[in-house]
């Protein structure tokens, strides 16, 4: 992991944006389309693999890199988004674990 945090990696994002004039497509419906389009193709990488092809995708350096590429492009797109929605996306995630956490217990007996 690198020192970077999100709050830096959403700034530099936005500043992004706005040095290309982009911001006003920034808009959350039109970042949530573009994160499901990226996240599309994170998906096309693993379609029809099996889960050990799967599995072993990294092992492949073409097929790492895009996997590397795609995942940064789905996050830049949900940082946007949480951004212009005014979410902290590490508060939501630790409300929804919580929530979570109540509504799938761990089993008593485990088998």
């Amino acid at each position: 992991m690198s020192d970077l945090d999100l709050a830096a990696l959403q700034q530099r994002l936005e500043e992004f944006a706005a040095a290309r004039r982009w911001a006003p497509y920034h808009t959350p419906k039109n970042l949530a389309m573009a994160l499901m389009v990226e996240a599309s193709e994170l998906a096309e990488i693993f379609q029809w693999l099996t889960p050990e092809e799967s599995g072993a995708v990294m092992s492949d350096p073409d097929k790492a890199f895009r996997v590397r590429d795609e995942v940064a492009d789905v996050l830049a797109y949900l940082l946007q988004l949480a951004s212009a929605c005014g979410v902290d996306v590490l508060a939501a995630l630790a409300d929804k674990m919580e929530r979570n956490e109540l509504r799938f217990p761990v089993p008593k007996h485990q088998g």
